[in-house]
């Protein structure tokens, strides 16, 4: 069985051939590419209340237990992160697809109608997701139009439950494979 470090590395060019030479301008290429990649969803909330979904969570580091997401410069809710010294990560169940269409839109009032409460450390806490973190915040970058957020991990619920997934634009859920290849 070869291991992703075990194959050797790839020679070939990075090139596209004629019938692949990309049209789009360079940003909407990303865009269009990176809609291929499946990602889970969040709710990021700060004191405020604030919050925004997103789909750039990821871990850091297990020691320290450091997290990260970006947010776009120009958000509405990037005041409130750049003000806040702890965020909260909420990790949506399948069937929060309404509540992240909701912290995902706009000029609107997201938290209306949502079930939360103030956590230790100010952050607003939703109820029913699958799982949460609360982070105090030791890291703001701009990187490029958007800004990088790192936060040191203070609490974590894993309530559980099936995760919502984004790809291609939408919204679904994740069947597992059936258990065969070399990564299982």
């Amino acid at each position: 069985m070869t291991t992703l470090d075990e194959r050797p590395p790839t020679t070939a060019p990075l090139t596209a051939t004629p019938a692949e030479a990309p049209t789009a301008l360079p940003a909407e290429l990303l865009r269009s590419t990176l809609r291929r990649h499946a990602s889970g969803v969040v709710v990021i909330t700060v004191p405020g209340p604030a919050g925004f979904t997103a789909t750039s969570f990821t871990s850091v580091s297990l020691e320290p237990a450091l997290v990260s997401f970006y947010l776009a410069s120009g958000a509405s809710t990037a005041p409130a992160v750049r003000a806040a010294e702890a965020f909260t990560v909420h990790l949506l169940r399948r069937e929060q697809e309404p509540l992240a269409r909701a912290f995902a839109r706009s000029g609107t009032d997201r938290f209306a109608g949502v079930e939360w409460q103030e956590g230790p450390h100010g952050t607003p806490l939703l109820a029913g997701v699958a799982a949460r973190l609360t982070a105090r915040r030791v890291g703001l970058h701009p990187v490029g139009d958007h800004l990088l957020v790192v936060g040191e991990v203070l609490a974590a619920q894993v309530p559980g439950g099936e995760p919502l997934v984004h790809h291609d634009g939408a919204f679904g859920g994740f069947a597992p494979g059936a258990g065969e290849g070399p990564w299982r």
